[in-house]
């Protein structure tokens, strides 16, 4: 998530976006470079000095357990988030959503990211999602917006969804640390999911 997005972020740098940023040393962007870079050189200590994986993860899966019925439309596991049993299962959730990361970074493989997930627990990949969301043959398109508000920073990446035929924006906010920007959440991921649960339908209603 060759891409990841974090899941989706991932998935969209890993599809080439990075070579767009190298040229650009300061700011938000610089950051998401050098994230990047640490994907491609498999550095989990650097990517994390640019990433907070645990906010990162920890929004994606109070996000995503938001969703309700939209999981159970889009993977196998996905109505396990629904009720109750949806607080108890966030800890286990993002504990996986951190390892799931991290083996992406390590390996480069959405296979063994997805792997790295206690399924015993929750039959429920945050990689597997992600990627539904930017498909293996998704295109990065370019930079859509930069929003700085002090020492925050929103950055909208356009990504290609060729399954769909249309194109999906990837809000992320940073923070700024000292000298450098950090990662810290995918601020539209619920709205991605419940766009690609449109499309998906609408295609099976074709």
């Amino acid at each position: 998530m060759k891409k990841l997005l974090l899941f989706v972020l991932l998935l969209a740098l890993g599809a080439g976006g990075y070579y767009y940023y190298r040229s650009l040393k300061h700011g938000p962007s610089g950051a998401l470079v050098s994230a990047a870079a640490a994907v491609q050189a498999h550095d989990m200590a650097t990517f994390e000095k640019y990433v907070d994986v645990n906010s990162v993860t920890t929004h994606l899966v109070d996000d995503v357990t938001q969703q309700g019925s939209i999981l159970t439309s889009l993977m196998p596991g996905g109505s396990l988030l629904m009720g109750g049993a949806m607080r108890l299962l966030k800890p286990t959730l993002a504990k996986a959503a951190h390892q799931e990361v991290q083996r992406y970074v390590e390996t480069g493989s959405l296979e063994a990211a997805a792997a790295a997930a206690p399924k015993r627990l929750v039959n429920v990949s945050l990689t597997g999602l992600a990627n539904k969301v930017v498909s293996h043959d998704s295109e990065f398109k370019g930079v859509k917006y930069t929003r700085e508000e002090g020492d925050n920073a929103f950055v909208g990446l356009e990504v290609t969804q060729p399954r769909y035929d249309t194109t999906m924006v990837i809000e992320v906010k940073m923070r700024r640390l000292g000298d450098h920007w950090q990662m810290t959440q995918i601020t539209n991921s619920g709205e991605l999911l419940r766009g690609v649960a449109r499309l998906e339908k609408k295609r099976l209603l074709e």
